[in-house]
């Protein structure tokens, strides 16, 4: 059963029955909806319908009530309009319109912000507000008649648990310990500065102007530190950290380990501890499908960089666990799926799946074949990766064939479309005019060149990004049902946080806040629902999705 939810006026909220029999429209007070809501989950479980999840979740969780399930039609909506499996949808076709330029601003104000709002559109004043009901309808034709309906329904379903699962993780919060993420920054950096760089960054800078006799030099600066580094002699282009590894002279370890702790120290030093943890908590504003390839993004705090040198101060609360779980392998293993390549599922069937290419006899070493599934993935040509490339082809032909066809398409200004049908945007308006400016009468070989190497940038785009959307669905499919799962571990009408809980997730890897006595069934809850979303994904194709799990109390100790 399907509800819609839409705010008709100020503090009121219509709720909407489009289905059978039981049509109809009501409206409450919007104080009144936690309570409606709640009543209506333990009664029919129905799905609920709204604009966008970020919009009316929290407020929800905010009262103690999870939804089990919802279709999230922002989100939606950016997948069947991009899908090649609905193009031919009214949907599809249709000019833009209100869905296209709905523009998400902060549910929740940043920590430093003042009061957000909700949502806006682009051009306010010159576009009709959007219709829950009309567009609710246009994705359901065009989902039916669809391609294929059965793969677009689970990817939708995945996107919009993904977004009710967003949602839950900032309501509960990573717990985070400020006493420890201090601690762990003095050791490095030294204590924290009332202004300025720390201790430790400015005996490196000391030793830097030293090494390269430049009592000036700003170490901060990339052009200033460049013409130092020129200065003493150094074939250098950049003060990338791969190109200073190669250089030999007594300043480059003082400046591989300055950039190292001065990123620390911007990215995730006091000021960012000061910003982002309240109440021994750090809540990741997560933004589902902020990336193309239907990856998530975040919107400040940097999630999804958290470094190893801070994560000891992840720390579960008196009488808790983390249990900590990472997909080993992922993307290759969705490459075997995609492909159906029997050979290299049997190569990673219960064991790494590096190791069993080895065994397989296509490459000797496990680092050799961790380079050229990369190459694959990756389209990389020369090199090592360039080298083993044939030999991976000869025995993985099927896996290898897929990324290579999906590398001509892109090149050829075409989309790619993801196992469960998000597609590849097409190139912009200036790759279209570089290709046809290359493919004139009058062409130059400057054009020429110039439309190949563009057209094997995309190709590399698209090449990756079959795997890296079908991986991105992998992973919120492992997501939701690990969600309902420990839903079924916590009391009954609890709320989110009274039992285990998802709190933090990056790309192929989550962590679950949970009571200690639960660990152990949480972590086997964690590798069922892997071996449940590859089989969601590639029915009985024997692919296996390994997953390793490591119950602990500081995130620090998993890894």
């Amino acid at each position: 059963m399907h509800l819609l939810l839409d705010r008709v006026a100020p503090g009121r909220v219509a709720v909407i029955r489009p289905d059978g029999d039981a049509a109809g429209h009501m409206e409450l007070a919007e104080a009144d909806l936690p309570e409606f809501v709640r009543r209506e989950e333990a009664a029919s479980h129905p799905r609920w319908v709204w604009d966008d999840t970020r919009g009316w979740y929290p407020r929800l969780l905010r009262s103690g009530v999870r939804v089990e399930r919802c279709v999230d039609l922002r989100l939606s909506h950016a997948i069947l309009r991009a899908s090649a499996l609905s193009a031919g949808s009214t949907l599809a076709t249709a000019p833009a319109g209100p869905w296209d330029a709905l523009r998400l601003l902060e549910e929740e104000p940043e920590p430093s912000a003042g009061a957000a709002t909700l949502f806006d559109l682009d051009h306010p004043a010159e576009t009709a507000r959007p219709s829950i009901e009309a567009e609710f309808a246009a994705q359901r034709e065009a989902v039916a008649g669809s391609a294929e309906p059965g793969r677009l329904r689970l990817l939708l379903a995945a996107e919009s648990a993904g977004a009710l699962i967003a949602a839950e993780m900032q309501h509960a919060g990573l717990p985070y310990s400020v006493e420890r993420h201090d601690e762990l920054l003095r050791a490095v950096l030294g204590p924290r500065p009332r202004s300025g760089r720390p201790e430790a960054l400015e005996t490196l800078a000391a030793q830097i102007r030293t090494a390269l006799e430049a009592p000036d030099l700003n170490p901060d600066s990339a052009p200033e530190l460049l013409k130092a580094l020129q200065r003493a002699g150094l074939m250098v282009t950049s003060t990338r950290s791969w190109e200073l590894r190669e250089l030999d002279h007594p300043a480059i370890p003082a400046v591989l380990t300055y950039k190292k702790l001065a990123r620390l120290h911007a990215a995730n030093g006091w000021s960012w501890l000061d910003a982002w943890v309240r109440d021994g908590r750090f809540r990741p504003d997560y933004i589902p499908g902020g990336v193309v390839t239907g990856r998530w993004a975040t919107r400040g705090g940097g999630a999804l960089q958290l470094p190893k040198e801070v994560r000891g101060a992840v720390v579960a609360d008196p009488g808790w666990k983390l249990v900590v779980a990472d997909a080993a392998q992922l993307e290759p293993r969705i490459l075997t799926g995609l492909a159906g390549d029997t050979a290299m599922a049997e190569a990673g069937r219960g064991r790494d799946l590096y190791a069993g290419i080895v065994a397989s006899g296509a490459v000797e070493e496990r680092a050799q074949a961790k380079v050229a599934m990369l190459g694959a993935m990756y389209g990389a040509t020369t090199g090592e990766s360039g080298r083993l490339m044939p030999r991976l082809a000869r025995a993985y032909p099927r896996a290898v064939r897929l990324v290579e066809d999906a590398a001509r398409t892109g090149e050829r200004g075409d989309i790619v479309t993801s196992r469960l049908g998000r597609s590849s945007p097409k190139p912009g308006g200036s790759w279209q005019a570089t290709q046809s400016a290359a493919s004139g009468a009058d062409s130059t070989p400057a054009e020429e060149r110039r439309a190949r190497s563009q057209a094997r940038d995309w190709g590399r785009f698209t090449r990756n990004f079959v795997v890296q959307a079908s991986a991105a669905e992998w992973a919120l499919c492992w997501m939701a049902e690990l969600r309902n799962r420990l839903a079924r571990l916590t009391p009954e009408g609890g709320a989110v946080t009274a039992g285990p809980h998802l709190v933090y997730f990056l790309h192929d890897e989550v962590i679950v806040h949970t009571p200690a006595e639960s660990a152990e069934a949480v972590a086997a809850e964690v590798r069922a629902s892997a071996a449940a979303a590859g089989r969601l994904l590639f029915g009985a194709f024997p692919v296996d999705f390994p997953v390793t799990t490591a119950v602990v109390d500081s995130y620090g100790e998993a890894k």
